[in-house]
């Protein structure tokens, strides 16, 4: 950028995880002047496409204030789609086709024209009742981010050259992982002129699962006649050994761009394979090797991390490491932030600050339970766009509500009503005493204790609440909104994870990629088991 007197602001790096983001961003601001750091866009995938939503957000119908639904909530919709007691698997097998079209780069009416066989012509029709809900409700699901971006671009002749000089240059990492939507996102931002730069290596696709295609990689050179190849061979982590079995292991595989690779490093520890009678013998081989590594090199425990294809199979590996005394982090739990009255609790507080949240409206409009169905709210969305207002705000207006049932209509102004006192209270109280009275006056804290379970599962959700209170109380400094909290809370996501401090790593090869340990034991190396 430097040596060729690039813009910084016709620059987008994009990767796939905030976590490669945020360390790509540390890294340039090391290198560059602020400015020029600054006005870099490194993003992921799905923040570029939120970036030109916010944008051009009219132009597929949306209003300004639209929200993106997280999983949890595009769950409750599909729920409400299908019939009366479906199974969690039906639910999360729609979801997941749904999303194999939109990652497709299909629309509904697509998918429709698609469509073979008779359950294909039922995902697209529950498909198009999903997208008609979500249109209601002035909001996207996380495929939406680079679904609706693709569609504007392909079909607006005159907007694409606008985002191509926006967006000069492109320099894309993992592309073994994008899947047809990203790219043709990508071809339609990077146009004739194809000035973009893109890192990959085939023999690392591990996402083919949810729509991932590493033959992306070969067809680069017949859309982009032009292109160089640099192949990156030298690797910097790995001993020599290891690198000898990694080539003999790929040997066999198609390879777009063949590669040998190579280190500097010493030549290091042998490659051991176990041969064991059962998944049972296994564990407990493993947690003797993990204990005899520890004493003997005196290592750290979180030195190590055991590795497997599925999470059904550190249940074994859980007991052997129990019973041997050895501590362990089972990568994967529940986030705090992630809990359902955590969630809940903070959604509350954002619809308190930011009155066209209507992700959070939808979120909070039925806890406690108010008796209003998907239907209802549906409705409430779509005399929401008429007038160009949030959920709230139709849900304090008569005239929004006249089409409703009486009970249902009343039930909406009483919500509203509640969220105004609530508005009042966090103007003048602290953060903390905003949060108790959430509890309270809404009836958030009984809904929580009548709610199924055991009395330790009661407990549980109690005493996360208590701790959302404890951080408030810590964070609030400087007179900080309970709103603002709320968010900036919610802006932490999966970054607040539990710290998994000195312990055995127990993780599968998904989650482990881009990691390094000093010693690693793979479990399950069977056909069948490990690809």
């Amino acid at each position: 950028m430097q040596r060729r007197g690039l813009a910084a602001e016709r620059i987008g790096a994009i990767t796939f995880t905030n976590k490669a983001a945020r360390e790509m961003r540390e890294r340039l601001t090391r290198r560059l002047p602020q400015a020029e750091a600054e006005a870099l866009r490194v993003s992921t995938f799905h923040a570029l496409g939120l970036h030109l939503l916010q944008i051009e957000h009219a132009r597929v119908g949306l209003r300004r204030s639209f929200s993106v639904l997280d999983t949890d909530d595009t769950t409750a919709l599909l729920k409400d789609l299908l019939p009366k007691g479906a199974r969690n698997e039906d639910i999360h097998a729609l979801r997941g086709a749904i999303s194999h079209a939109k990652n497709a780069g299909l629309d509904a009416a697509a998918a429709a024209a698609a469509a073979r066989s008779a359950r294909e012509h039922e995902i697209a029709a529950r498909y198009a009742s999903y997208q008609q809900r979500l249109r209601a409700w002035n909001a996207v699901d996380f495929d939406d981010l680079i679904r609706l971006p693709l569609s504007l671009l392909e079909a607006d002749a005159e907007l694409a050259p606008v985002w191509r000089e926006r967006l000069r240059y492109l320099l894309v990492d993992e592309y073994q992982d994008t899947n047809e939507a990203q790219y043709r996102l990508l071809k339609a931002l990077a146009g004739p002129r194809g000035a973009f730069t893109c890192v990959g290596d085939d023999d690392q696709s591990i996402y083919a699962w949810r729509g991932a295609r590493p033959e992306n990689l070969s067809e680069i050179a017949r859309d982009y006649p032009l292109l160089r190849v640099l192949k990156l061979e030298q690797n910097y982590r790995c001993s020599t050994r290891i690198l000898r079995c990694a080539n003999a292991l790929i040997a066999h595989n198609p390879h777009a761009h063949p590669k040998k690779l190579w280190s500097a490093a010493a030549e290091g520890a042998p490659v051991r394979v176990l041969r064991c009678r059962d998944t049972e013998h296994e564990a407990a081989r493993i947690a003797a090797l993990l204990d005899q590594a520890h004493n003997t090199d005196a290592t750290s425990w979180g030195d190590y991390a055991v590795l497997y294809r599925g999470n059904h199979q550190a249940r074994e590996l859980e007991k052997a490491l129990r019973l041997a005394r050895v501590p362990y982090h089972l990568s994967g739990a529940l986030s705090f932030l992630d809990r359902a009255e955590v969630k809940d609790t903070l959604a509350y507080l954002r619809l308190l600050v930011n009155a066209e949240d209507d992700a959070a409206f939808l979120r909070i409009v039925n806890l406690p339970r108010r008796d209003l169905g998907a239907t209802t709210l549906e409705k409430l969305g779509l005399a929401a766009q008429a007038r160009h207002v949030s959920l709230l705000a139709a849900a304090r207006d008569m005239r929004c509500t006249a089409a409703l049932a009486r009970r249902q209509a009343q039930a909406l102004h009483d919500f509203a009503a509640l969220i105004a006192r609530l508005q009042r209270f966090a103007e003048t109280l602290p953060a903390s005493a905003v949060l108790d009275a959430v509890l309270e006056h809404s009836g958030y804290r009984a809904h929580l204790a009548a709610l199924p379970g055991d009395a330790a599962a009661r407990a549980r959700r109690e005493a996360n609440v208590r701790e959302l209170g404890e951080w408030f109380r810590a964070m609030q400094r400087g007179g900080a909104r309970a709103g603002d909290l709320a968010q900036q809370l919610m802006l932490l996501g999966n970054a607040e994870r539990e710290d998994p401090g000195n312990a055995v790593r127990l993780m599968t090869l998904h989650a482990a990629k881009g990691l390094e340990f000093r010693g690693v034991c793979i479990v399950g190396c069977d056909d069948a088991t490990l690809p």
